[in-house]
C-alpha cells in the first residue's frame, strides 16, 4: 500500500484533532457553568452539588475540529439524594431538578436561553457549541457503596464513567507502543469521525457507535496511520455486510434503533465508497499525486495538495495491506477528485 502516513499523520494533528486554544475555550465555558449552577442553587434553593462529572467524548478525548463551532460538551452535576426535595420535604421529580438547573444557570449574556431537555439542562453559546448538563443524584447501596442514577424522563440508574474507562482501556491495550505512549487508536476514532462528518448531506450513526465500531475493528501498526485507518475502515465495512446493529460495551443495551438503521446503511454505503477511492493505494504503478488525490477524495479537503510539491519522492507502494490481503475492489487508475 502506497505509503501516505506522514500526510495522514499531518492530517490529523493539523485539520483533525482539536488544538490546545479551542480546548481551553471549551474548558472555560465548562468551569463558567459549573459556577453558575453552583452560585444559583445556593440562592436559590440552598442546595449544593457533590462534584461534577465531564463525560462523553470530550473525556474519552475524540473530540474533533468542527467547523462550524458545533461543539457538544457533556458536563455532569451530582447531587446527593437525600437534598433533593421541596419545603415541604417531597422528593424533586427528575423534571424538576432540571428545571431548578436551568433556572441556575440562566445569564442575560446569553442570546438564547439555556433550556431543559429530556436527558440533560443544554447551555448555548454564540460561537455554535452547547455545553449539556446531565443531572444524578446519588444514592446507597445495600452493599454500602452508592451508585448513580440520572434524571431523565424517570429517574434512570447510569454509570457514565464506566464507558470513559472501557475506551481508555481499549485504546491502551491495543495501541502499539509508540515512544512510550499508547494513543494510535484514539488518533483512528478521530479519523472515522472526521470522515463521518466531512459532508454536511450524510446521514451518520453518533460518534460514540463509530468509537465502539472502531474498537472492534481497530487495526494496529506503529508507525503507518494510512495503513491503520484502511484496515480499520475495511474491517467495520465488512462487519456491516453482515450486521448493522451495534450494542453499548458497558450497558446491556442496543445503541442503534433498529436492525437497518437508516444512518448505519448510510455509514455501510459511504465506507464502500472510500475503500473504492483508495484501490489505488495498492496499485505497483501508484504514484504519490493519485495517492493523495484518493486520501483528499475521502476526507473531502484539499489538504494533501501542499504535498505535492513533492510528486516523485513518494516513498513508493507497500504491495499488499498489513494483513496480507489483496484489495477486495478493482483496481482503478485514475484517482482523483472529489464526491459530495
Amino acid at each position: 500500500m502506497f505509503d501516505c502516513s506522514r500526510e495522514i499523520r499531518a492530517f490529523h494533528d493539523e485539520k483533525v484533532r482539536l488544538s490546545e486554544a479551542v480546548q481551553d475555550k471549551l474548558r472555560g465555558h465548562r468551569d463558567a457553568n459549573r459556577e453558575r449552577v453552583t452560585n444559583g442553587l445556593k440562592a436559590s434553593h440552598g442546595l449544593t452539588p457533590i462534584s461534577f462529572l465531564i463525560q462523553g467524548s470530550y473525556d474519552m478525548q475524540t473530540i474533533i475540529q468542527q467547523p462550524k463551532n458545533d461543539y457538544d460538551i457533556d458536563d455532569g452535576v451530582i447531587f446527593k439524594a437525600d437534598d433533593l426535595h421541596g419545603p415541604q420535604g417531597g422528593q424533586w421529580t427528575p423534571l424538576q431538578v432540571r428545571q431548578a438547573v436551568c433556572q441556575a444557570v440562566q445569564d442575560p449574556r446569553f442570546k438564547k436561553a439555556p433550556e431543559v431537555r429530556t436527558n440533560c439542562v443544554r447551555v448555548y453559546y454564540e460561537e455554535g457549541h452547547n455545553v449539556d448538563i446531565p443531572v444524578y443524584r446519588q444514592r446507597s447501596s445495600i452493599l454500602g457503596g452508592t451508585y448513580l442514577e440520572l434524571a431523565s424522563v424517570e429517574w434512570r440508574q447510569s454509570n457514565p464513567k464506566a464507558v470513559t474507562e472501557w475506551f481508555d482501556t481499549q485504546v491502551q491495550t491495543h495501541s502499539p507502543d509508540e515512544e512510550g505512549t499508547k494513543q494510535q487508536m484514539r488518533r483512528q476514532v478521530r479519523l472515522l469521525k472526521a470522515f463521518a462528518t466531512s459532508r454536511e448531506s450524510w446521514n451518520m450513526p453518533s460518534g460514540f457507535i463509530l468509537s465502539v465500531l472502531a474498537s472492534e475493528k481497530y487495526h494496529a501498526l506503529a508507525g503507518r496511520e494510512d495503513v491503520s485507518f484502511y484496515e480499520t475502515i475495511h474491517g467495520i465495512h465488512s462487519r456491516l455486510e453482515w450486521d448493522l446493529t451495534v450494542r453499548h460495551p458497558v450497558v446491556d443495551e442496543a445503541l442503534t434503533k433498529t436492525a437497518e438503521d437508516a444512518s448505519m446503511v448510510e455509514l455501510k454505503t459511504q465506507l464502500k465508497q472510500a475503500l473504492e477511492s483508495l484501490v489505488i493505494l495498492h496499485d505497483r504503478d501508484c504514484t504519490k499525486k493519485a495517492a493523495l488525490q484518493a486520501w483528499g477524495k475521502v476526507f473531502n479537503t484539499d489538504f494533501f495538495d501542499k504535498f505535492l510539491d513533492d510528486e516523485g519522492k513518494g516513498r513508493g507502494p507497500t504491495i499488499l495491506t498489513t494483513s496480507g490481503k489483496q484489495p477486495q475492489f478493482p483496481v482503478k487508475k485514475e484517482g482523483g477528485g472529489r464526491y459530495g
